[in-house]
């Protein structure tokens, strides 16, 4: 057992919604086209296919699913699903809407897709069961249930790779640095109090650490210095605070900038835009109506 709990202060403020757009079986090919914040979710309840996408590099990467599993695709990613047309396999499948979620240390810390054979985790049962129980009755209320039981399932997910970073491969991160007992204590304190006035020194103390032993484990292990995971935290909820009309002004206080100036400076330099600008085009954004992404 852990000292801390290291997942409940990060995903209190790790706005998921999940969406589910098809459930039953797939034939052929279906591609499921990439689109800005939005990742998939994918449970292949029975049968086998071949997974195919792109990366940003040019390269094909195909993936072999031979019994049950998940696949979580946590960033926009255009993949296909090959199905032989006379073995049909069936699927539920649901988008994922991240607020923050291009800048989120926790998806970009994952690979493109994370494929998981569904009786590698026992725990993900109960919640599966009651998923597709929900998915084949067709009751009322079934949509939002459905839903909810999908971020239930994608929660359990990070707990188990969490526990699993070895298996699943994971790169240097988030979950990597989470993981590791010493950075756990830092990283959660840093997700509970982000306003704090955190210096090397303080982060290396609530690790228990030496400050050169803290830097150059948590460079290692979460893959970016201390202060440039703090950055990216704050900037991450700073965009929660802003879509809900925080004022840039208090925002900045609240997660422990000096200035507006100087929130204003790392926000610009992570995000690309400034605050104020970027607020409006995300209000702009929650202004239009988005119907679930459906099959291509």
């Amino acid at each position: 057992m852990y000292p801390v709990d290291r997942l409940s202060s990060m995903l209190e403020q790790f706005r998921i919604r999940a969406s589910l757009f098809h459930a039953g079986p797939l034939c052929g090919v279906t591609t499921f086209a990439a689109s800005p914040g939005r990742g998939f979710l994918h449970v292949l309840r029975d049968g086998e296919m071949t997974v195919t996408h792109q990366h940003a590099d040019g390269r094909m990467e195909t993936v072999e699913v031979d019994r049950p599993s998940l696949l979580f695709y946590p960033r926009p990613l255009e993949h296909a699903f090959h199905n032989a047309p006379t073995e049909d396999s069936e699927f539920a499948c649901a988008t994922i809407d991240v607020e923050g979620g291009a800048t989120h240390p926790l998806l970009l810390a994952l690979p493109p897709v994370v494929v998981i054979p569904l009786d590698a985790v026992t725990t993900l049962r109960p919640a599966l069961d009651l998923l597709f129980t929900e998915v084949d009755a067709g009751a009322c209320g079934q949509r939002v249930i459905v839903d909810r039981l999908f971020e239930v399932v994608l929660m359990q997910l990070f707990r188990w790779m969490l526990d699993h970073t070895d298996e699943v491969g994971l790169p240097a991160g988030l979950l990597t640095g989470l993981a590791d007992p010493a950075l756990a204590r830092t990283l959660v304190a840093i997700h509970e109090a982000p306003g704090e006035p955190w210096t090397l020194t303080s982060m290396a103390e609530e690790a228990r650490l030496s400050r050169s032993t803290f830097a150059a484990r948590f460079a290692a292990l979460v893959g970016m210095p201390p202060a440039e995971y703090l950055t990216s935290w704050r900037v991450t909820l700073a965009q929660g605070m802003l879509r809900a009309g925080e004022p840039v002004g208090r925002t900045a206080s609240r997660l422990g900038y000096a200035s507006a100036p100087a929130f204003s400076r790392a926000f610009s330099q992570r995000v690309g835009s400034s605050p104020r600008a970027w607020s409006a085009s995300a209000l702009s954004a929650d202004a239009v109506a988005v119907r679930p992404c459906g099959l291509a």
